[in-house]
């Protein structure tokens, strides 16, 4: 049980630096679409798809799961940024279209690519 804690903390931490220089690396736009945080989310969900489609397959345990996915992928992606990155942009004069398009594409982009992901993870299989 402590080791699975750890595990995660672990991870939790990696993917928390890997979102900040997500936030640091990328620019924002013209219409202020927070693409640093919709980058990360939607990057996330498509590594989570493959951690939990490679589990599934068998091909990793359940501790590198706990690690990338919990840990890693949970850190890297939150929903607070998210809901504050919506929040931020519809309460803007303005920015009640960009606020919703961030939303909506957030939900069906990150839909997406966590199923690409277990797709991927597919395909790899049945060629190993």
């Amino acid at each position: 049980m402590v080791s699975k804690i750890i595990i995660v903390f672990l991870g939790g931490g990696l993917g928390a630096i890997v979102r900040e220089f997500f936030m640091l690396l990328i620019p924002q736009t013209r219409s202020d679409f927070p693409l640093d945080i919709f980058a990360a989310n939607v990057i996330a969900s498509f590594i989570l798809g493959l951690t939990f489609g490679n589990r599934r397959l068998n091909a990793v345990s359940d501790e590198f799961l706990l690690l990338v996915g919990t840990g890693v992928m949970g850190g890297m992606s939150t929903f607070s940024s998210f809901v504050y990155g919506a929040y931020s942009e519809m309460t803007s004069p303005g920015h009640m279209a960009v606020g919703a398009l961030y939303v909506i594409s957030s939900a069906v982009v990150g839909y997406l690519l966590t199923l690409l992901g277990i797709t991927a993870a597919k395909w790899r299989h049945r060629e190993a």
